[in-house]
Protein backbone atom coordinates (compact mmCIF):
# COMPACT_ATOMS: atom_id res chain seq x y z
CA UNK A 1 0.00 0.00 0.00
CA UNK A 2 2.87 2.74 0.66
CA UNK A 3 3.90 2.57 -2.72
CA UNK A 4 0.53 3.07 -4.19
CA UNK A 5 -0.58 6.72 -5.74
CA UNK A 6 -3.22 8.06 -4.39
CA UNK A 7 -5.99 10.39 -6.74
CA UNK A 8 -8.73 12.60 -6.43
CA UNK A 9 -11.09 10.77 -8.05
CA UNK A 10 -14.37 12.73 -7.66
CA UNK A 11 -14.05 16.80 -7.76
CA UNK A 12 -17.36 19.24 -7.71
CA UNK A 13 -18.82 22.54 -6.64
CA UNK A 14 -22.32 22.94 -5.37
CA UNK A 15 -24.77 23.45 -8.24
CA UNK A 16 -24.83 27.02 -7.58
CA UNK A 17 -22.45 29.14 -6.12
CA UNK A 18 -23.02 32.55 -5.25
CA UNK A 19 -26.31 33.61 -3.82
CA UNK A 20 -28.21 30.67 -2.43
CA UNK A 21 -31.05 31.43 0.16
CA UNK A 22 -33.06 27.77 -0.37
CA UNK A 23 -30.35 25.83 1.37
CA UNK A 24 -28.73 25.64 4.85
CA UNK A 25 -24.90 25.16 5.15
CA UNK A 26 -25.55 21.66 6.13
CA UNK A 27 -27.41 20.79 2.93
CA UNK A 28 -24.23 22.91 0.74
CA UNK A 29 -22.28 20.47 2.36
CA UNK A 30 -24.23 17.84 1.17
CA UNK A 31 -25.02 19.43 -2.12
CA UNK A 32 -21.64 19.68 -2.90
CA UNK A 33 -20.46 15.79 -1.72
CA UNK A 34 -23.36 13.96 -3.77
CA UNK A 35 -22.19 16.07 -6.81
CA UNK A 36 -18.79 14.88 -6.13
CA UNK A 37 -19.66 11.05 -5.35
CA UNK A 38 -21.43 11.45 -8.86
CA UNK A 39 -18.50 12.76 -10.88
CA UNK A 40 -16.34 10.14 -9.34
CA UNK A 41 -19.07 7.00 -10.02
CA UNK A 42 -19.39 6.45 -6.51
CA UNK A 43 -22.40 6.08 -3.75
CA UNK A 44 -22.69 7.03 -0.54
CA UNK A 45 -21.94 3.56 0.49
CA UNK A 46 -18.45 3.20 -1.05
CA UNK A 47 -17.26 6.14 1.53
CA UNK A 48 -15.41 5.09 4.94
CA UNK A 49 -13.97 8.42 5.88
CA UNK A 50 -15.00 11.73 6.11
CA UNK A 51 -13.28 14.98 6.73
CA UNK A 52 -14.62 18.86 6.62
CA UNK A 53 -14.35 21.71 8.91
CA UNK A 54 -16.54 24.87 10.07
CA UNK A 55 -19.35 21.85 10.74
CA UNK A 56 -19.07 18.64 12.56
CA UNK A 57 -18.11 15.83 10.68
CA UNK A 58 -20.44 13.65 12.47
CA UNK A 59 -23.20 15.64 11.62
CA UNK A 60 -22.40 15.82 7.76
CA UNK A 61 -22.09 12.15 8.14
CA UNK A 62 -25.28 11.65 9.74
CA UNK A 63 -26.91 13.74 7.55
CA UNK A 64 -25.48 12.41 4.25
CA UNK A 65 -25.85 8.70 5.72
CA UNK A 66 -22.01 7.65 6.03
CA UNK A 67 -20.95 5.20 8.76
CA UNK A 68 -17.58 6.27 8.65
CA UNK A 69 -14.01 4.03 10.00
CA UNK A 70 -11.89 7.31 9.70
CA UNK A 71 -13.03 10.83 10.71
CA UNK A 72 -10.83 14.48 10.78
CA UNK A 73 -12.65 17.81 11.99
CA UNK A 74 -9.33 20.09 11.17
CA UNK A 75 -10.63 23.31 11.58
CA UNK A 76 -8.01 25.89 11.18
CA UNK A 77 -9.85 28.42 8.71
CA UNK A 78 -9.62 28.57 5.15
CA UNK A 79 -6.75 26.00 4.13
CA UNK A 80 -8.16 23.24 6.52
CA UNK A 81 -9.22 21.47 3.34
CA UNK A 82 -5.89 21.70 1.90
CA UNK A 83 -4.77 20.07 5.25
CA UNK A 84 -7.49 16.94 4.82
CA UNK A 85 -6.07 16.20 1.84
CA UNK A 86 -2.69 15.79 3.39
CA UNK A 87 -3.91 13.81 6.20
CA UNK A 88 -6.23 11.60 3.77
CA UNK A 89 -3.24 10.46 2.06
CA UNK A 90 -1.55 9.43 5.70
CA UNK A 91 -4.73 7.35 6.28
CA UNK A 92 -5.05 5.53 3.32
CA UNK A 93 -1.80 4.56 2.75
CA UNK A 94 -2.15 3.50 6.34
CA UNK A 95 -4.84 1.18 5.63
CA UNK A 96 -7.40 3.30 7.85
CA UNK A 97 -9.88 3.58 5.29
CA UNK A 98 -10.66 3.20 1.60
CA UNK A 99 -12.18 6.25 -0.26
CA UNK A 100 -12.52 9.49 1.82
CA UNK A 101 -15.45 12.44 1.29
CA UNK A 102 -13.72 16.09 1.61
CA UNK A 103 -16.91 18.56 2.06
CA UNK A 104 -17.10 22.05 2.20
CA UNK A 105 -20.14 24.19 2.46
CA UNK A 106 -20.76 27.92 3.79
CA UNK A 107 -23.52 30.04 3.75
CA UNK A 108 -21.49 33.21 3.86
CA UNK A 109 -24.10 36.10 2.30
CA UNK A 110 -27.48 34.37 3.25
CA UNK A 111 -26.45 33.40 6.72
CA UNK A 112 -28.89 30.19 6.83
CA UNK A 113 -28.25 29.58 9.41
CA UNK A 114 -26.13 32.89 11.00
CA UNK A 115 -22.55 31.37 10.95
CA UNK A 116 -20.68 31.64 14.04
CA UNK A 117 -18.05 34.68 13.98
CA UNK A 118 -15.56 34.72 16.25
CA UNK A 119 -15.58 38.57 17.01
CA UNK A 120 -15.11 39.69 19.53
CA UNK A 121 -13.07 37.00 20.82
CA UNK A 122 -13.23 35.22 23.74
CA UNK A 123 -12.07 37.36 26.21
CA UNK A 124 -10.20 34.91 27.80
CA UNK A 125 -8.44 33.81 24.58
CA UNK A 126 -5.29 35.21 23.19
CA UNK A 127 -6.86 37.42 20.62
CA UNK A 128 -9.18 38.71 23.37
CA UNK A 129 -6.67 39.15 25.57
CA UNK A 130 -3.59 40.76 23.55
CA UNK A 131 -5.22 42.55 20.05
CA UNK A 132 -8.73 43.13 20.49
CA UNK A 133 -8.31 45.70 23.16
CA UNK A 134 -6.31 47.79 20.42
CA UNK A 135 -9.51 48.29 18.57
CA UNK A 136 -9.21 46.09 15.96
CA UNK A 137 -12.00 44.43 14.19
CA UNK A 138 -11.13 41.79 12.15
CA UNK A 139 -9.77 40.09 9.21
CA UNK A 140 -10.04 43.47 7.25
CA UNK A 141 -7.78 45.77 10.00
CA UNK A 142 -5.67 43.06 10.76
CA UNK A 143 -4.48 41.74 7.84
CA UNK A 144 -3.36 45.27 6.82
CA UNK A 145 -0.98 45.32 9.80
CA UNK A 146 2.23 42.89 7.98
CA UNK A 147 1.06 44.60 4.50
CA UNK A 148 2.17 48.12 5.78
CA UNK A 149 5.48 46.68 7.45
CA UNK A 150 6.03 44.94 3.79
CA UNK A 151 5.09 48.41 2.01
CA UNK A 152 7.46 49.86 3.65
CA UNK A 153 10.38 47.85 3.66
CA UNK A 154 10.10 47.25 -0.33
CA UNK A 155 8.57 50.48 -1.39
CA UNK A 156 5.99 49.52 -2.68
CA UNK A 157 2.50 51.48 -3.30
CA UNK A 158 -1.09 51.33 -3.00
CA UNK A 159 -1.48 51.46 -7.17
CA UNK A 160 0.77 48.61 -7.03
CA UNK A 161 -1.38 46.41 -4.62
CA UNK A 162 -4.55 47.87 -6.91
CA UNK A 163 -2.92 45.28 -9.84
CA UNK A 164 -4.50 42.27 -8.28
CA UNK A 165 -7.72 42.28 -8.34
CA UNK A 166 -7.51 44.22 -11.70
CA UNK A 167 -5.72 40.76 -12.85
CA UNK A 168 -7.82 38.70 -11.29
CA UNK A 169 -10.54 40.19 -12.58
CA UNK A 170 -9.47 40.03 -16.53
CA UNK A 171 -9.63 36.33 -15.28
CA UNK A 172 -12.94 36.26 -14.07
CA UNK A 173 -14.24 37.70 -16.97
CA UNK A 174 -13.60 34.54 -18.99
CA UNK A 175 -15.42 32.26 -16.10
CA UNK A 176 -19.32 32.30 -16.63
CA UNK A 177 -19.46 31.56 -13.01
CA UNK A 178 -17.77 34.13 -11.31
CA UNK A 179 -18.97 36.79 -9.20
CA UNK A 180 -17.91 39.57 -10.75
CA UNK A 181 -17.12 39.71 -14.13
CA UNK A 182 -16.79 43.48 -15.09
CA UNK A 183 -13.55 44.78 -16.24
CA UNK A 184 -11.69 47.08 -13.72
CA UNK A 185 -9.09 49.36 -13.76
CA UNK A 186 -6.74 50.21 -11.22
CA UNK A 187 -8.50 53.64 -10.42
CA UNK A 188 -11.39 52.03 -10.33
CA UNK A 189 -9.66 49.91 -7.55
CA UNK A 190 -8.84 52.91 -6.05
CA UNK A 191 -11.90 55.03 -6.15
CA UNK A 192 -13.83 52.07 -4.27
CA UNK A 193 -14.85 52.45 -0.48
CA UNK A 194 -11.59 52.44 1.61
CA UNK A 195 -11.87 49.92 4.15
CA UNK A 196 -8.97 49.90 6.10
CA UNK A 197 -5.82 51.28 4.62
CA UNK A 198 -4.44 50.21 2.15
CA UNK A 199 -7.39 48.17 1.08
CA UNK A 200 -10.22 49.20 -0.73
CA UNK A 201 -13.48 47.32 -1.60
CA UNK A 202 -12.10 46.09 -4.56
CA UNK A 203 -8.90 44.26 -2.65
CA UNK A 204 -11.56 42.58 -0.21
CA UNK A 205 -13.22 39.86 -1.09
CA UNK A 206 -16.77 39.15 -1.40
CA UNK A 207 -19.23 36.75 0.89
CA UNK A 208 -20.82 34.47 -1.23
CA UNK A 209 -23.24 30.77 -0.79
CA UNK A 210 -21.28 28.02 -1.79
CA UNK A 211 -19.59 24.46 -1.35
CA UNK A 212 -17.76 22.19 -2.58
CA UNK A 213 -16.06 18.14 -1.95
CA UNK A 214 -13.60 15.56 -2.86
CA UNK A 215 -13.49 12.05 -3.54
CA UNK A 216 -9.78 11.03 -2.31
CA UNK A 217 -9.10 7.22 -3.06
CA UNK A 218 -6.15 5.17 -4.62
CA UNK A 219 -5.04 4.92 -7.90
CA UNK A 220 -5.44 1.04 -8.15
CA UNK A 221 -9.36 1.36 -7.14
CA UNK A 222 -9.67 4.49 -8.94
CA UNK A 223 -8.93 2.65 -12.50
CA UNK A 224 -12.60 0.82 -12.46
CA UNK A 225 -14.56 4.45 -11.64
CA UNK A 226 -15.37 6.90 -14.61
CA UNK A 227 -14.10 9.88 -12.97
CA UNK A 228 -11.09 11.39 -13.93
CA UNK A 229 -8.27 11.05 -12.07
CA UNK A 230 -5.96 13.63 -10.15
CA UNK A 231 -3.03 12.60 -8.34
CA UNK A 232 -1.71 14.10 -5.34
CA UNK A 233 2.07 14.57 -5.96
CA UNK A 234 2.62 16.36 -2.25
CA UNK A 235 1.23 17.96 0.38
CA UNK A 236 2.27 20.14 3.41
CA UNK A 237 0.74 22.12 6.17
CA UNK A 238 2.16 24.34 8.80
CA UNK A 239 1.00 26.64 11.28
CA UNK A 240 2.62 30.19 13.16
CA UNK A 241 0.44 32.16 15.70
CA UNK A 242 -2.92 32.80 16.41
CA UNK A 243 -2.14 36.49 16.93
CA UNK A 244 -1.03 38.74 13.84
CA UNK A 245 1.23 40.76 15.74
CA UNK A 246 3.30 38.18 16.98
CA UNK A 247 4.35 36.90 13.47
CA UNK A 248 8.86 36.34 13.45
CA UNK A 249 8.49 39.16 9.99
CA UNK A 250 5.87 40.76 9.14
CA UNK A 251 6.82 40.99 5.50
CA UNK A 252 6.53 36.82 5.33
CA UNK A 253 4.74 33.85 6.58
CA UNK A 254 6.69 31.19 8.06
CA UNK A 255 3.69 28.68 7.68
CA UNK A 256 3.89 29.37 4.23
CA UNK A 257 7.24 28.83 3.65
CA UNK A 258 6.86 25.71 6.01
CA UNK A 259 4.13 24.12 3.92
CA UNK A 260 4.95 24.96 0.20
CA UNK A 261 8.37 23.63 1.00
CA UNK A 262 6.97 20.26 2.66
CA UNK A 263 5.09 20.19 -0.40
CA UNK A 264 7.53 20.35 -2.95
CA UNK A 265 10.01 17.87 -1.27
CA UNK A 266 7.15 15.29 -1.29
CA UNK A 267 6.89 16.02 -4.94
CA UNK A 268 9.85 15.67 -6.09
CA UNK A 269 9.31 18.53 -8.60
CA UNK A 270 10.85 22.18 -8.96
CA UNK A 271 9.02 25.58 -9.15
CA UNK A 272 10.08 25.66 -12.75
CA UNK A 273 7.69 22.13 -13.23
CA UNK A 274 4.35 24.55 -12.15
CA UNK A 275 2.25 25.00 -14.82
CA UNK A 276 -0.14 26.90 -12.72
CA UNK A 277 -0.93 28.46 -9.11
CA UNK A 278 -3.69 28.94 -7.35
CA UNK A 279 -3.14 31.16 -4.03
CA UNK A 280 -5.92 32.08 -1.65
CA UNK A 281 -6.41 35.57 -1.81
CA UNK A 282 -9.02 36.88 0.67
CA UNK A 283 -7.40 40.14 0.29
CA UNK A 284 -5.22 41.18 -2.28
CA UNK A 285 -1.89 41.41 -0.77
CA UNK A 286 -1.61 37.33 -0.17
CA UNK A 287 -0.73 36.67 -3.91
CA UNK A 288 2.32 38.55 -3.33
CA UNK A 289 3.57 36.90 -0.01
CA UNK A 290 2.26 33.49 -1.78
CA UNK A 291 4.59 33.72 -4.67
CA UNK A 292 7.37 35.05 -2.45
CA UNK A 293 6.94 32.43 0.37
CA UNK A 294 6.58 29.76 -2.34
CA UNK A 295 9.54 30.53 -3.88
CA UNK A 296 8.41 31.74 -7.40
CA UNK A 297 9.73 35.47 -6.59
CA UNK A 298 12.64 36.82 -4.52
CA UNK A 299 11.65 38.99 -1.77
CA UNK A 300 10.22 41.91 -2.50
CA UNK A 301 9.99 41.52 -6.47
CA UNK A 302 5.93 40.36 -6.45
CA UNK A 303 4.67 43.16 -7.33
CA UNK A 304 6.44 43.63 -10.42
CA UNK A 305 6.03 40.37 -11.31
CA UNK A 306 2.57 40.83 -11.44
CA UNK A 307 2.61 44.39 -12.53
CA UNK A 308 4.79 43.07 -15.38
CA UNK A 309 1.68 40.30 -16.27
CA UNK A 310 3.01 37.13 -15.64
CA UNK A 311 0.46 36.20 -13.64
CA UNK A 312 -2.39 37.25 -16.37
CA UNK A 313 -3.88 35.57 -18.95
CA UNK A 314 -1.41 34.62 -21.72
CA UNK A 315 1.43 35.48 -18.85
CA UNK A 316 3.87 33.23 -17.80
CA UNK A 317 2.71 31.44 -14.75
CA UNK A 318 -1.09 32.12 -14.57
CA UNK A 319 -2.24 32.50 -11.19
CA UNK A 320 -6.04 32.46 -9.59
CA UNK A 321 -7.51 31.67 -13.06
CA UNK A 322 -11.14 31.04 -11.96
CA UNK A 323 -11.29 34.70 -10.71
CA UNK A 324 -9.98 34.01 -7.24
CA UNK A 325 -11.59 34.90 -4.47
CA UNK A 326 -11.34 38.09 -4.94
CA UNK A 327 -13.75 38.06 -8.19
CA UNK A 328 -14.48 34.22 -8.38
CA UNK A 329 -16.41 33.87 -4.85
CA UNK A 330 -15.23 33.53 -1.58
CA UNK A 331 -17.65 32.07 1.16
CA UNK A 332 -15.59 32.45 3.91
CA UNK A 333 -13.59 29.64 3.50
CA UNK A 334 -11.75 29.52 0.27
CA UNK A 335 -9.77 27.02 0.38
CA UNK A 336 -11.61 24.67 -1.34
CA UNK A 337 -12.86 26.60 -4.56
CA UNK A 338 -8.67 27.21 -5.25
CA UNK A 339 -8.48 23.22 -5.01
CA UNK A 340 -11.44 22.79 -7.51
CA UNK A 341 -9.97 24.84 -10.17
CA UNK A 342 -6.39 23.46 -10.11
CA UNK A 343 -8.08 20.25 -10.25
CA UNK A 344 -9.60 21.46 -13.56
CA UNK A 345 -7.27 23.36 -14.82
CA UNK A 346 -4.84 19.73 -15.23
CA UNK A 347 -8.30 17.42 -16.24
CA UNK A 348 -7.95 20.25 -18.70
CA UNK A 349 -12.07 21.40 -18.13
CA UNK A 350 -11.43 24.85 -17.12
CA UNK A 351 -13.42 27.81 -17.67
CA UNK A 352 -10.59 29.52 -19.01
CA UNK A 353 -8.27 26.54 -19.53
CA UNK A 354 -4.47 27.72 -19.45
CA UNK A 355 -2.93 25.72 -22.23
CA UNK A 356 -0.71 21.88 -21.63
CA UNK A 357 -0.92 22.28 -17.48
CA UNK A 358 0.61 19.21 -16.33
CA UNK A 359 0.95 20.72 -12.27
CA UNK A 360 -0.87 22.80 -10.60
CA UNK A 361 -0.53 23.79 -7.00
CA UNK A 362 -2.99 25.56 -4.65
CA UNK A 363 -1.94 27.10 -1.75
CA UNK A 364 -3.93 28.19 1.48
CA UNK A 365 -4.17 30.69 4.49
CA UNK A 366 -5.88 29.83 7.95
CA UNK A 367 -7.03 32.45 9.63
CA UNK A 368 -4.36 35.73 10.11
CA UNK A 369 -1.26 33.83 8.60
CA UNK A 370 -1.95 31.28 11.53
CA UNK A 371 -1.82 28.29 9.54
CA UNK A 372 -1.29 27.06 5.64
CA UNK A 373 -1.65 24.13 3.30
CA UNK A 374 -0.42 23.24 0.13
CA UNK A 375 -1.25 20.68 -2.26
CA UNK A 376 0.12 19.75 -5.52
CA UNK A 377 -1.82 18.29 -8.18
CA UNK A 378 -0.69 16.54 -11.36
CA UNK A 379 -2.85 14.85 -14.30
CA UNK A 380 0.33 12.25 -14.30
CA UNK A 381 1.89 9.86 -11.97
CA UNK A 382 5.42 11.56 -10.68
Amino acid sequence: MKNQKLVVIGAAETTSLGDIPHLSQVQLHADGALNALADAGLKISDVDGIATAGENPITIAQYLGIHPEWIDGTSVGGCSFMMHIRHSLSAITSGLCKTILITHGESGKSRIPPPEWPWPPRPGSYEGQFEAPFGTMGPPDLLTIPFLRYMEDYNITVEDLAMVPVIQREWAALNPKAWFKEPITVQDVLDSKMIAYPFTLFMCCPRTDGGGALVITTEERAKDLPGKEVYVLGAGESGETMLISQMQDFTTSRAFKTSANRAFLEAGIEREDVDHLMLYDAFAHLPIYGLEDLGFCERGEAPNFIRDRNTAPGGRLPVNTNGGGLSYMHSGMYGMYAMQESIRQVRKVAAAQVPDVKISVAHGIGGMFSASGTVIFSNQPN
